[in-house]
């Protein structure tokens, strides 16, 4: 903690000592205003009291980012875990992680208005999207339950009156091989529109399976979404979507500690075939002049179903496997508006999740499988407000009381059940010295739904709910006539209840809650016009979290690492657009070692990777080339299953992509 304030504070005390400073009048291009809906209300980014960060689509996709992992390591303080399996994509924030075997995360997933709270399909393919916001610590006001620690949320372009299609093609290292389309059209001028999207992806693996004499890692993804909007007057706005991600994968990226890297015996055959479906209906209603009704109901669905060897060898002696199918239906309520100066929001939410779970695992004295439901309620209700104090101050406040009922139940046995009511507050304090430049201070609480421990023994079968406080200090803004974005922040958080995720025997984990922490860190992001055509983006992300107290057994894991969570990541990317249509670009991403052990035993080496992009546009074609990991950095996780497994990073991976737009 002592280490990052002073860093903090030079880094404030630097922006604030530019703040004054204007440069001379200039014709250079300027940054774009842009709006955000992270507080469920249109905002300029420069008016939200809060770390944020906004990506268009357009933007991403001239930076050729198509994961949400390319997201993540553009943002400061924004990472994910390791797994090697397509479809698990556990995310942390600020140094809070997901639970994979509690099925919550610290971090929500919002898609056009509806949520994955879990790592359990926290992933999206970023087809056909218009923006991606990224709004960091907690948001369980508006968002609930496992939102302690930020929000990612998506938004997917509404089609239109005016036509519109793009279409690449991609081939690159390992016979990769990939198709994406994104188009819409009026079926009837200003009433009726549709919208479509798909991607077709394969590529073979590079783990060498010696004793089957083939690669064991193969993937291969088909995703598509579907949009119907209708808009019968002014007043009304009706969108229904479809969306689904199929993952058909070999093997995940897995093998022995003890065997040479990326090879494998495995008698075994390993697979991945996990779906993720959803449909949803979301409405908006203008009731009177500024009074606006938002309806978003949803049905999120997510399979995942695995087989995976883990002893790596011909005979098959050790494996698990799992066939999980997570359901939430939710539907949520709000009306917005305005009072005097004052911008308000009401809502209503409720959801209900009714999960199918089975674990199967083989040992050598035989094989078991054990089956669950786990079932639960949410009702909530939530209200948020920003009123203007004076010419230049701003406070926004919140709050949301909600509702959880968890109930379990093993194949055969009696129903448990848990219950929680929480109240989460917000407030915001802001002084607008500028039209696009402020200052701010917030308290928030946030907090992290308890539960099951679906296959660990009966005396770690319960958890409790995982409560934040989080305290944040930021300035954000834009300067040099508008060619410079810059946005700063401060936080420290108070975790009580801490849920930290131990590993047993292979196959076995559950969350205890016998941690308390205090994550202390600073974020800093900036974008900037150099002129020329020469741009720059860069973000920072410190952050310390340290179990204050932590006994298991005989165990005392005081002062350790919480599991997976950086000290620090960063991102530098150039780029150069030339007049003559052509361009260039180079980024780093990076982060620090992670231990994914309470006793900071086991982890990953901190890393940079270098991505290279070029590429040149004639008409309405684009051609470029891009090398990935140009420095075939290794970044393994060593130790995953209690010591027994690595993790592979990918290796370096060349590419060319044709794309067109009309």
């Amino acid at each position: 903690m002592l280490t990052i304030f002073p860093r903090a504070a030079g880094l404030l005390a630097l922006i604030g000592a530019a703040l004054p400073a204007a440069a001379q009048p200039s014709q250079e291009p300027e940054l774009p205003v842009v709006t955000v809906t992270v507080n469920k209300q249109s905002q300029a980014l420069e008016r939200v009291p809060a770390s944020v960060s906004a990506f268009g689509g357009d933007e991403l996709e001239a930076a050729g980012i198509d994961s949400l992992e390319g997201v993540a390591q553009m943002t400061p303080g924004f990472t994910f875990q390791a797994s090697g399996q397509s479809g698990l994509q556990p995310p942390v924030m600020r140094g809070l992680t997901a639970n994979i075997m509690g099925f919550s995360s610290s971090v929500a997933l919002v898609v056009d208005g509806v949520p994955t709270l879990r790592g359990q399909g926290f992933d999206d393919n970023l087809l056909g999207i218009e923006r991606v916001e990224v709004l960091r610590g907690p948001q369980s006001t508006l968002y609930g339950r496992n939102a302690e620690a930020g929000v990612v949320s998506i938004v997917t372009r509404q089609p239109g009156n005016d036509p519109y299609a793009v279409v690449s093609a991609e081939v690159g290292s390992r016979n990769k091989h990939v198709l994406r389309f994104d188009a819409s059209h009026a079926l009837v001028q200003d009433t009726l529109f549709v919208g479509v999207a798909g991607e077709f992806f394969a590529q073979d693996g590079f783990i060498d399976n010696a004793f089957k004499g083939h690669k064991e890692d193969g993937r291969e993804r088909r995703n598509g979404r579907l949009a119907l909007r209708w808009t019968p007057d002014d007043r009304t706005d009706a969108t229904l979507r479809y969306a689904q991600r199929d993952y058909r994968d070999e093997g995940s990226l897995w093998g022995s500690v003890t065997a040479p890297r990326g090879t494998v015996r495995s008698g075994t055959d390993s697979w991945n075939d996990s779906t993720a479906r959803t449909v949803s209906l979301d409405v908006a209603h203008e009731l009177a002049p500024g009074v606006r009704l938002r309806s978003v109901t949803a049905n999120n669905e997510f399979t995942d179903r695995i087989k995976q060897d883990i002893d790596f060898m011909p005979a098959d002696m050790l494996h698990v496997s799992r066939d999980h199918h997570f359901r939430t239906l939710s539907q949520e309520l709000r009306l917005e508006g305005q009072l005097g100066q004052a911008q308000w929001l009401a809502g209503f939410y409720t959801d209900r999740d009714d999960h199918d779970l089975s674990f199967g695992q083989k040992i050598p004295l035989g094989s078991t499988t054990t089956s669950a439901t786990q079932k639960g309620n949410s009702t909530a209700l939530f209200t948020h407000w920003s009123i203007p104090l004076a010419d230049r101050w701003t406070v926004t406040a919140g709050g949301r009381i909600e509702r959880d009922e968890v109930r379990f139940a093993l194949a055969g046995g009696s129903e448990q059940s848990r219950e929680w009511t929480h109240f989460s507050p917000k407030l915001a304090l802001q002084y607008q010295w500028r039209q696009d430049a402020q200052v701010y201070a917030s308290v928030a609480d946030g907090f992290r739904a308890g539960g099951f421990n679906a296959f660990a023994p009966e005396a770690y079968r319960r958890y409790q709910p995982e409560r934040v406080r989080s305290f944040e200090l930021g300035a954000k803004g834009r300067l040099l006539d508008r060619r410079l974005r810059y946005g700063a922040s401060v936080y420290l958080m108070d975790v009580r209840d801490m849920q930290v995720q131990q590993i047993g025997s292979p196959g076995q984990m559950f969350l205890t809650n016998a941690a308390s922490a205090r994550p202390v860190g600073v974020e800093a992001e900036l974008q900037y016009l150099l002129g020329s055509g020469w741009q720059i983006q860069a973000a920072l992300g410190l952050n310390r979290t340290r179990f204050r107290e932590f006994k298991d057994g005989a165990n005392d894991y005081k002062g350790n690492h919480n599991p997976l969570a950086s000290d620090a990541t960063g991102h530098l990317g150039v780029r150069y657009d030339a007049p003559q249509g052509w361009y260039a670009q180079a980024h780093l991403n990076g982060a620090s070692k992670v231990y994914l052990d309470a006793a900071n035993k086991y982890g990953r080496a901190g890393y940079g990777v270098v991505n290279l992009m070029a590429g040149y546009t004639f008409g309405h074609t684009e051609l470029s080339a891009y090398v990935h990991n140009a420095g075939n950095k290794k970044y393994d996780t060593i130790g995953f299953l209690n010591g027994t497994t690595t993790i592979y990073s990918p290796p370096r991976e060349l590419g060319v992509r044709l794309t067109w737009r009309m």
